[in-house]
């Protein structure tokens, strides 16, 4: 195998019946999607071998989305590089959009190919996907034929699912029947919201769509269900720990006899047994867990940290941490000036003072500060508040826009822009070139990929706004860098994966800027993975400079910033930079540059709220929490985590 067997062990003991306490299906956590997408081919690897000594078919459930990709990734290796045939191999996919033609970009016909169909030497007659092309009256019989042709080969085997925000699996929606089967269904409100980004707006996601039913899934002799991403932790919690019920279809599968949820950390995060181990049983306690159990204490009983007691402490599962410290009172002033020594009003280090208990050094003064922004306004709206006090107190502050952001602009803007420009300069050559941008934009289909002009032009509306924004916060415009990341460049929502371009172009700039300080996105819930994937570059780069011996970075601070998708927990901020009321209307007037984003974003995700809305919302809560939880009381803050070099 290409992998070696310690990778693809899950990071828990899911055999421990401690761990399983609250748990009502047996979930595996991995360390991340990889190894985890590695244990779910490996094992419908092992079951494609087990079949070919027997003789047999083997029978696959398949599922399409950003979920599986890896795992199709996984057997496409398996195929070409260990020679694992897929002759005897049928498949029957879960779902597919109604109407839907097959060679649409929006087609799971498409989608399978792509990813999986096109590199295995499966019989194409044993691919089985629901028809998106049928008249209406047809659907009934398409649908008991396909019941009936996984009846003939005995059974699916091994059913993959991903899960939807909603709980849905497949496309079972909210409401549906334990003995559903398969069937035209209407889409949920929140699935189409979901599946927007796609299609290019809500209003082109269809109404409908043909799904295996959850009877279908349940009568699997193997279920594997998969998430990842903190996007996905809410109902994951959901699905495993709460009751079973038809409002969130994926707790049906509670009652199946061989069924597994493989999960990353991130979506995992909100387990008890992750959350709140103390309360699962006993833990071995170190700072942070300590420091995150009295947040959590002091939360759950809304009262301040230092007014919590060893009775409140042995009540909720943590007597032997006080038997530990030896009182409520040392473990509550230990937590208190931790939270403490987060806050600062000097992100870039206060100079000639006593760094000791500050998150920041104070030399050297000026510091080299360098943001990454994935996103042309991810600065401003995640850490623009930080951004403007680095500004204000004199250091040298670079920000390196890592895509160009160009999908996420109306087609419209770019007409306005280009009337503007026709109207300053009759030129002939402009004029054609407007005419020519009006005819591609009125034939365009939804989700059709731009022009490469237009998708310059959309690129360059975005540059022009981040220079607005940079000159209102002071940022001189040759500080500002613009990367347009080649991974980014595909006209589409789906990106290519990061290149060795990719890295080296941020190596460079990197030993250009040679920065004291880096501010990174950390923002991993961002549903259409750009930020992910910058943050990869990010440290790929920073790891091949540390192998290069860039003497620079061993001077190096990186903080990780949040708040375009979701806020750190306070339990992990290191850094917390508080904003008066002054900055933050400064803050929201710098995310007001970025105008081809205001009133209405291309991808909102499921906050249909505008993005300095959600930033100052994230903000004043963080504050609220640390004022909840003793401290002095800020109009806003903007958290970090720090992130540390491998030794």
């Amino acid at each position: 195998m290409s992998e070696t067997l310690t990778k693809q062990q899950p990071i828990l003991d899911n055999d421990n019946p401690e761990i399983r306490k609250f748990e009502k299906v047996n979930t595996m956590i991995h360390e991340d999607s990889n190894s985890a997408s590695f244990y779910v081919a490996n094992e419908i690897a092992e079951l494609i071998r087990r079949r070919q000594k027997e003789g047999k078919m083997a029978v696959l459930g398949l599922a399409t989305g950003s979920t599986p990709t890896k795992v199709y990734d996984y057997l496409v290796k398996f195929h070409q590089e260990d020679g694992l045939s897929f002759k005897n191999v049928a498949t029957f996919n879960l779902d597919e959009y109604y109407p839907m033609q097959p060679d649409s970009i929006h087609s799971y016909v498409r989608f399978m190919n792509e990813h999986l169909f096109d590199h295995l030497d499966i019989d194409k007659k044993n691919i089985h996907i629901p028809d998106g092309t049928l008249k209406k009256e047809d659907i009934r019989a398409f649908c008991d034929a396909y019941e009936q042709k996984i009846a003939d080969l005995g059974g699916i085997d091994i059913q993959v699912l991903g899960i939807g925000r909603t709980g849905h699996i497949g496309f079972n929606e909210p409401g549906s029947s334990i003995s559903s089967k398969t069937r035209l269904v209407r889409l949920d409100r929140v699935t189409k919201l979901d599946a927007a980004s796609d299609f290019f707006g809500e209003e082109n996601v269809p109404q409908r769509a043909i799904t295996m039913g959850v009877g279908t899934i349940m009568s699997a002799t193997r279920i594997i269900l998969m998430a990842w991403g903190e996007g996905k932790s809410r109902i994951i919690k959901e699905a495993v720990e709460g009751e079973i019920r038809e409002s969130v279809p994926a707790t049906f599968l509670q009652e199946h006899p061989n069924c597994d949820y493989i999960i990353d950390e991130a979506a995992g995060s909100l387990l008890t047994r992750i959350e709140t181990p103390w309360l699962v049983g006993e833990v071995n306690w170190n700072d942070r867990l300590i420091k995150k159990a009295t947040i959590w204490l002091s939360e759950k009983l809304e009262k301040a940290i230092l007014k919590l007691t060893n009775e409140d402490y042995n009540e909720y599962g943590m007597g032997n941490l006080i038997a530990e410290i030896g009182s409520a009172e040392q473990i509550n002033l230990k937590v208190f000036n931790q939270l403490q020594a987060t806050i600062t009003g000097w992100p870039g280090g206060k100079p000639n003072a006593d760094d000791s208990n500050r998150p920041e050094r104070a030399n050297p003064y000026p510091k080299t500060s360098l943001i990454f922004s994935p996103h042309p306004d991810d600065d401003v709206i995640s850490m623009g508040g930080t951004l403007l006090r680095l500004v204000d107190q004199g250091h040298d502050v670079h920000v390196a826009y890592q895509t160009s952001g160009n999908i996420a602009v109306f087609d419209d803007e770019v007409i306005r822009f280009l009337d503007f420009a026709t109207e300053v300069d009759k030129d002939d050559k402009l004029n054609s070139k407007m005419k020519a941008v009006r005819e591609f934009i009125n034939n365009k289909k939804p989700g059709e990929v731009d022009s490469p002009e237009i998708q310059e032009y959309k690129g360059l509306i975005r540059k022009g706004e981040a220079l607005a924004a940079c000159r209102y916060c002071g940022v001189p415009e040759k500080n500002a860098h613009f990367q347009n990341l080649p991974f980014y460049e595909t006209g589409a929502v789906k990106k290519k994966p990061h290149s060795e371009e990719d890295i080296q172009l941020t190596v460079d700039l990197l030993n250009k800027v040679q920065p004291h300080q880096i501010f990174a996105a950390g923002d991993l819930s961002d549903p259409h993975g750009t930020h992910r994937v910058c943050l990869q570059i990010i440290f790929l780069a920073l790891e091949r400079l540390q192998e290069q011996g860039a003497k620079w970075l061993k001077d190096c601070y990186v903080w990780l910033y949040r708040g375009a998708w979701q806020e750190w927990d306070i339990a992990d901020m290191e850094m917390a930079v508080p904003i008066g009321p002054k900055d933050m209307k400064r803050k929201i007037n710098a995310i007001f540059k970025h105008q081809s984003q205001k009133d209405s974003a291309m991808f909102p995700g499921n906050d249909k709220r505008e993005f300095w809305q959600r930033a100052q919302q994230r903000n004043t809560e963080t504050a609220f929490k640390y004022n909840a939880l003793g401290l002095a009381e800020y109009e806003a803050m903007e958290g970090f985590v720090q992130y540390h070099f491998k030794k």
